[in-house]
């Protein structure tokens, strides 16, 4: 356990307000936080004048691919990006090689990861159409939730017998997240390209391919269930205007239904293909620049509750492949995210206090989190301090990604990551991550 932590002269970015404050941390959590703490005793002392203090960013969604090809990316790697941009937690998809869909390989997976993680951790069981007796056993493990890809992903992880997702639905105790693209209607999209380009389809078509029409079949399918069935659904990574009315406004606390969009479908559109090709080829598919304002509103309104990355890495070189089909989807991009973010709110697309609102309050109260994803007295210290005012060009140098590359390199960004606070302990700070510190989430009901 940690030692004890004082931040002095912050201004604090928490719960709806913006405000003057100290912190004082000990044996990982939160003491004390109000004015005029300096004359507690403390190990460290940071003097925080001139930077913000966020509770660190939970990314919900995220690929490390543990176990997999270490040369792509790996807990270790991954989560040192991590705690360089601000993210203090992470959870874990379960499309690993093997995949984790079943309890042995959560337990062998959650094993892996201590040790290693400088965030603290979760994972996901993943769904199949055969395992329904394990999702319904799941709240007995550490899992933070149950994945169902209701579009292909690896092995036989897609989940498109009926009976099957109503099994899920219906016998799962915790959170279900899933990927909602409709497999039939992108095969039948992508035959109908091939047959007029060839192999060498033209990213640009990528998101007539993985369509509206796709998203919002399964979409429209996963809430039916939920509401059916009474489960927690949490709908992830959206991207279209036409999904947006499935979703109600207002707290995310309040919701059994709750939905969640990625920074990069906050950022790009489908003018961006031209210039990043297969640099933004994900699933779902970045769409139209109407599409993207009309999931920046949705924030705005608290229709989306949670932003996440769905951090993928690739290397570049198989990214850049011409071959549409074997340019692999995913964006590796976790290190800049936060700053990216904060971004939007410097343009006044997303007040400061609801951006922090979205990728802590939230994803804490949508899991369950025990203690964590709030500046209060007693929560585990997971913090952030933030340079809002250090303008700089996102480029290739410094990124800790073990695949070499960001998705993000060429924008501009406001906001630099001074420190990282995790469970108590400086992960990162002066440009360096400290030793490995992250724990296993815990959650306050199963």
């Amino acid at each position: 356990m940690s030692g004890r932590l004082l931040i002095l002269n912050a201004t604090a970015v928490n719960e709806g307000r913006v405000f003057e404050t100290d912190l004082l941390a000990a044996d990982g959590r939160i003491e004390a936080l109000g004015p005029d703490l300096g004359g507690r005793p403390a190990d460290t002392v940071i003097d925080a004048a001139g930077l913000h203090l966020l509770p660190g960013m939970i990314d919900d969604q995220v690929h490390f691919r543990e176990p997999g090809p270490a040369h792509i990316g790996n807990f270790r790697a991954e989560s040192a990006a991590a705690v360089a941009g601000g993210i203090t937690s992470v959870m874990d998809m379960p499309n690993n090689r093997p995949p984790v869909t079943d309890r042995a390989a959560l337990e062998a997976k959650f094993a892996r990861a201590a040790g290693a993680m400088h965030t603290n951790y979760s994972f996901y069981l993943g769904a199949t159409n055969g395992n329904a007796a394990e999702s319904a056993r799941l709240h007995e493990t550490p899992a933070c939730g149950l994945k169902i890809f209701m579009g292909a992903s690896t092995g036989d992880m897609l989940v498109d017998d009926p009976a099957a997702l109503a099994a899920h639905f219906a016998g799962c105790r915790l959170l279900i997240a899933t990927h909602c693209e409709d497999t039939p209607t992108i095969e039948a999209n992508l035959a109908a390209h091939e047959a007029r380009y060839g192999p060498e389809v033209p990213l640009e078509c990528h998101p007539a391919i993985r369509s509206r029409e796709a998203c919002l079949k399964s979409s429209t399918l996963a809430v039916g269930l939920a509401r059916t069935h009474g489960s927690r659904l949490h709908v992830l990574h959206l991207t279209t205007a036409d999904e947006l009315a499935l979703f109600a406004p207002g707290p995310c606390a309040d919701k059994r239904v709750t939905a969640e969009v990625c920074i990069h479908h906050l950022l790009f559109c489908d003018e961006d293909y031209a210039a990043r090709g297969a640099r933004i080829k994900c699933n779902p598919a970045i769409k139209t620049a109407a599409d993207r304002a009309a999931l920046r509103e949705a924030l705005r309104e608290d229709r989306i509750d949670v932003i996440a990355t769905d951090h993928a890495p690739h290397l570049l070189a198989d990214k850049q492949q011409a071959v549409y089909r074997e340019a692999p989807a995913g964006l590796p991009y976790i290190q800049h995210a936060l700053p990216a973010l904060l971004e939007l709110a410097h343009q006044g697309e997303l007040e400061l206090a609801a951006a922090v609102r979205k990728v802590a309050h939230a994803p804490a109260e949508c899991y369950r989190l025990a203690d964590r994803g709030f500046l209060r007295e007693g929560c585990w210290a997971d913090l952030a301090l933030v340079d809002l005012a250090a303008e700089r060009t996102l480029g290739a140098d410094g990124v800790l990604h073990q695949c070499g590359w960001s998705a993000l390199e060429g924008l501009t960004a406001h906001a630099r990551v001074d420190t990282t606070v995790v469970s108590g302990r400086i992960a990162y700070r002066d440009g360096s991550v400290r030793e490995a510190a992250g724990r296993p989430l815990e959650f306050e009901s199963r």
